[in-house]
């Protein structure tokens, strides 16, 4: 954590990528300006941090890279004011981001186990930046079995194609990408929502770990199947990332009964869940 909480690091948009076919969807790779700030700013898979752009404001995304990666990535859904004029940012530019902030995804849990990845649409980031965590070798020797299925509505719609194509080529991985409908696309893997995807692989639960982050009808229905796959609730951890507001615990917005998102959280073991009152 920097020394100075509320006080952005200056970063520099080093590469724009349009990730989908909307093109209301970007990743920015940001660059730190002041290499000391590199140095400060020490994160895992799982935390949020807040991005800036003096006179427009701020808001939290989950951070998509990986510790060990020389840029921070950042993947933004054009939805409102701040988020529009971020997208209107172009390499070079310099903006605000200040962090991280959260919790993380159980890495020292899933020592020794198998972890199964369940993901939908661009709720994809953080658990981008994990398999990029587990995969390097030093990090790979301490994980069981990776098996990631991601989906999206249309093939358009699946982010970071050119690291899914690399990914699905890696024996360090087994990773299933299917699509919710095709519309006349030419597409030769799998069709079917994440959670009836994710029934007809069936990862096996003895000694494994499930990590989810989606949107939240994808999140509703991926918990029976884990259910019945044998997955016990303080063995599956969701990320609750799209409820995170100021990040401090003041604001009050992101409270599921007790707890807040962006203090307690983002990451939950759904057993936490099961004693919060259902508004996740």
């Amino acid at each position: 954590m920097m020394s100075n909480p509320y006080l952005p690091l200056s970063m520099r948009i080093e590469k724009v990528t349009i990730e989908n076919d909307a093109r209301d969807l970007k990743t920015f790779d940001l660059a730190f300006v002041n290499e000391s700030d590199r140095q400060q700013f020490q994160f895992i898979p799982g935390q949020f941090a807040f991005l800036s752009i003096a006179g427009t404001g701020e808001a939290p995304f989950g951070i998509a890279s990986a510790p060990h990666e020389p840029l921070v990535k950042f993947t933004v859904k054009r939805v409102g004011v701040f988020t529009t004029a971020l997208h209107e940012m172009t390499e070079g530019k310099i903006i605000g981001m200040r962090g991280p902030w959260g919790n993380s995804y159980p890495f020292e849990l899933m020592i020794g186990k198998d972890v199964v990845i369940v993901s939908g649409g661009f709720s994809f980031t953080t658990l981008r930046a994990t398999i990029a965590h587990l995969l390097p070798p030093k990090n790979r020797l301490n994980f069981g079995k990776i098996t990631a299925i991601y989906g999206a509505r249309s093939p358009g719609e699946l982010l970071y194609k050119e690291e899914l194509r690399a990914w699905e080529q890696n024996p360090d991985l087994d990773l299933i990408l299917c699509v919710d409908r095709l519309n006349g696309a030419d597409w030769p893997k799998r069709e079917g929502l994440v959670p009836n995807v994710l029934k007809s692989v069936a990862p096996k639960a003895e000694n494994a770990v499930a990590l989810v982050c989606g949107p939240p009808i994808m999140i509703k229905y991926t918990h029976p199947v884990l259910a019945e796959l044998g997955f016990s609730p303080d063995r599956v951890f969701l990320s609750l990332e799209n409820r995170m507001k100021c990040g401090i615990g003041k604001c009050g917005h992101c409270n599921i009964g007790p707890k807040y998102v962006c203090k307690d959280g983002p990451v939950f073991s759904y057993d936490q869940l099961l004693n919060l009152p259902p508004e996740y």
